[in-house]
Order: structure tokens, then C-alpha cells, then sequence
């Protein structure tokens, strides 16, 4: 198969997708399936279907460790190739090596516990008050209006002198009502409302 050409045809490209996921292909292929993954959505489909069809093979397989023998022999391999250096790798692959991200995995868990913690626990934001400016018939601001939960607080914004033995009252006129009802009255020391 061509490393540059990527098959249109179904049944080729479902074999391309297949020998790709399996890891068969020549190393010049297998690049230039990569290459095509990002554009074409059709191969990352069938990528896709074959990594699904064959992740359940992956429990099957128990975790072998490489025997002490191996590095030796690839590197008589690469020697025999004429290989110009053998690199080993700097740090030894082995189990311990997990350590680091299970660390991480350990502590990025923590913080979304604690994080998930606060979110549950804290108590909700309190309701913002209503709070609306009532108008004489004159269209002037006559009284200031803030409702928080079941209480009203009224303050007036043109405080009028009132005569002492009376009352300041506001009535409203419910929408649908046929008489105004009253919704609060004051006394003030000092005759102001």
C-alpha cells in the first residue's frame, strides 16, 4: 500500500482503519494515516469503529513484564542492521514508573472532591430584592419600595409634614381589583412621614 495515498473506497478504507488500529502498518503508512486522521472524517470514523470492535480484546491480555534479555537482543539486532548508535533510554521502564501519574491522578481527584464538596455545602445565594419607585399622579417620584422576602420597607422621597394625630398610608390598586387596598401606614414622631 502507498504511504501517501488514503483508499475512498469503503471496504479499502475499513481495512486501512483496521490495520491501523492493529498497529500492522509499515511506519511510513501508519504516519500518513495519522497525517489523514484530523481532516478526514470518514477514516477517523472507521478508526474509531475499529478501536471500539477491539478495545474489549485489551482485558483479555495479562501484563507481562519484558524479560532481562531483551535490550541485549534488540540491540544485536540494531547492530547487525549497521545501526550507527544504540540509545537507551534514561530512565529504566518499569513499574515504579506509574508512581507519577497515579500521584496525579490521586491529587487532581482530591480536588475535585473538595471542589465538589464546597459547591454542595455552601449556602445558596440569597434572593435579590425587588425594589421599584412608585409615582404620584403627577408622574413625580413620590415613594421609594424594597421588598425582601416577606417584608416591605417604604421610604419616602418627598416626606410631606404630617399633623400630629394622623397617619401616613399607601394604597394600591391591584391589578383586576375594583377598590385600592391599603398596604402600609406609618407613624412618625416629628409629624414626617
Amino acid at each position: 500500500m502507498s504511504a501517501t495515498v488514503i483508499p475512498t473506497g469503503p471496504e479499502d478504507l475499513d481495512t486501512l482503519a483496521g490495520e491501523y488500529v492493529l498497529g500492522v502498518l509499515e511506519a511510513r503508512e501508519a504516519a500518513a494515516v495519522a497525517r489523514a486522521l484530523p481532516v478526514n472524517a470518514v477514516l477517523r470514523d472507521a478508526v474509531e469503529r475499529w478501536e471500539t470492535r477491539l478495545a474489549p480484546l485489551v482485558l483479555l491480555a495479562e501484563p507481562a513484564e519484558p524479560g532481562p534479555d531483551l535490550w541485549p537482543r534488540i540491540e544485536a539486532s540494531l547492530a547487525a542492521r549497521g545501526s550507527a548508535e544504540v540509545v537507551r533510554p534514561r530512565f529504566p521502564i518499569a513499574p515504579s514508573g506509574n508512581r507519577v501519574w497515579k500521584g496525579w491522578t490521586a491529587a487532581s481527584t482530591a480536588v475535585a472532591a473538595s471542589l465538589a464538596l464546597f459547591l454542595l455545602t455552601r449556602p445558596p445565594a440569597p434572593t435579590p430584592g425587588l425594589m421599584t419607585v412608585l409615582l404620584t399622579s403627577r408622574d413625580q417620584p413620590a415613594w421609594l419600595v424594597q421588598a425582601e422576602g416577606d417584608s416591605l420597607r417604604l421610604a419616602s422621597l418627598n416626606p410631606r409634614p404630617v399633623e400630629p394625630g394622623r397617619v401616613t398610608q399607601l394604597w394600591a390598586l391591584p391589578q383586576g381589583a375594583t377598590a385600592p387596598v391599603s398596604s402600609a401606614s406609618s407613624r412618625r414622631k416629628g409629624g414626617s412621614p
